[in-house]
């Protein structure tokens, strides 16, 4: 069972300050405030390694109704510095919970703070821009936290990705839910689970890519294996001669925390990948990452873009995707060469990069997240075109 709530004080470095009641963890923890606007799936956010570094807020008013399980899961642990809500369910219900919110953030020490007014943090973040924060039950005096927030660690420049990536290689043949619902209902037929084997089989019988893991999610990994990709996951320092020398048709290059410019080793590899041709895929810190290799220039967003709603239009067919989004940085594309990318998706919202494609090279990318957990489908067929830009160019 998780602990008796404590009080639990939220300072942000401009000397705003919230107190509320915590869950899950005591103690002191750091990092960016920044908020998400889903109204579901806090659990793949909490696992999403691309908020590394940062205190996540939940604009939805009630965090929790569901608990947690051992399924919904992005990656080995939740990577968020700190989770704040309106309002923890304390009473979740669900037939998939294996555990509450509360006692699942104790058990990976995540401090959480309910009773503030999202609303107000929310309007403040929009207002002012994302801020460094600290969350604390221990040191309960705003002012001293405030000069905390002030002297931690911020997001530009840092290698966050160093901290989320994979220590060493490893081979992946999990299929997405709706192919593999062993993993979400144990009361399938033995003939289903027969086909869910025979459909992994199949996958790892595919062409043969490499996943660069800058902090993938897992349900990106299940779409590749979808598509009959053989997929390899490499850690994010792997040099390209290990990525080339082992018959991989195609590299991809995954989402992840942070700065794109405090990388430059993944940069440096993506870059040598454009020269040899090679095809590539790239998602969120893929899409930024790129952008840098191909020389252009990538900044800081005031809030940025978290949550399952953004409004993203296709610039090849004019079609409107609801977009799955977590990022804080963007590629600017006033600095790319026109001569050499065509810009395949924009946000509707402030006109920012959300998608480009090299014009003589079997390169693309997109800013948001297709593989959606949480969030909309509308962007499924990348991983297609992925496939058949591997195949045609094999």
């Amino acid at each position: 069972m998780a602990e008796k709530s404590k009080k639990v004080i939220l300072a942000l470095e401009d000397g705003t300050w919230f107190e509320g009641m915590s869950f899950g963890a005591q103690g002191t923890s750091f990092g960016e405030v920044v908020f998400n606007t889903s109204m579901t799936g806090y659990q793949e956010i909490l696992t999403d390694p691309s908020y590394k570094g940062q205190i996540v807020t939940m604009t939805y008013p009630m965090i929790g109704n569901y608990g947690v399980n051992h399924v919904d899961i992005e990656s080995r642990r939740p990577f968020v510095e700190g989770f704040i809500v309106k309002e923890y369910c304390k009473h979740p219900s669900n037939y998939r919970m294996t555990s509450t919110l509360a006692d699942y953030l104790k058990k990976n020490n995540i401090i959480g703070i309910e009773g503030i007014d999202t609303r107000a943090l929310t309007a403040h973040l929009r207002t002012f821009g994302a801020k460094k924060g600290v969350l604390s039950t221990t040191e309960l005096d705003p002012k001293k936290l405030v000069k905390l927030a002030q002297n931690s660690p911020g997001l530009v420049g840092r290698d966050l990705v160093k901290e989320v990536s994979c220590e060493k290689s490893y081979h992946w043949t999990e299929l997405p839910y709706d192919l593999d619902r062993s993993a979400v209902d144990s009361r399938q037929s033995a003939g289903e689970e027969q086909m869910r084997l025979e459909e992994a089989k199949k996958a790892a019988a595919g062409i043969k890519i490499a996943a660069l893991d800058c902090g993938i999610k897992y349900n990106i990994l299940r779409k590749l294996t979808a598509q009959g990709f053989d997929v390899t996951v490499f850690p994010a320092k792997t040099k390209i001669d290990d990525l080339m020398n082992k018959g991989f048709k195609g590299v991809f290059l995954s989402n992840g925390p942070g700065d794109p410019e405090g990388v430059p080793y993944v940069i440096n590899t993506v870059r040598q990948l454009i020269e040899k041709n090679v095809p590539t895929f790239g998602i969120c810190l893929g899409h930024q990452i790129l952008g840098l290799a191909l020389g252009g220039k990538t900044y800081k967003l005031k809030f940025g873009h978290r949550g399952g709603n953004q409004p993203v239009i296709n610039t090849t067919n004019q079609k409107v995707e609801i977009t799955s989004q977590n990022h804080g940085f963007c590629v600017d594309n006033n600095t790319l060469n026109m001569d050499e990318v065509s810009l395949t998706h924009i946000n509707l919202s402030d006109n920012t990069s959300e998608g480009m494609a090299l014009k003589h090279k079997p390169v693309f990318s997109v800013q948001y997240h297709p593989e959606a957990s949480p969030g909309p489908h509308d962007a499924d067929y990348l991983f297609k075109q992925f496939k058949e830009l591997v195949e045609k160019n094999s």
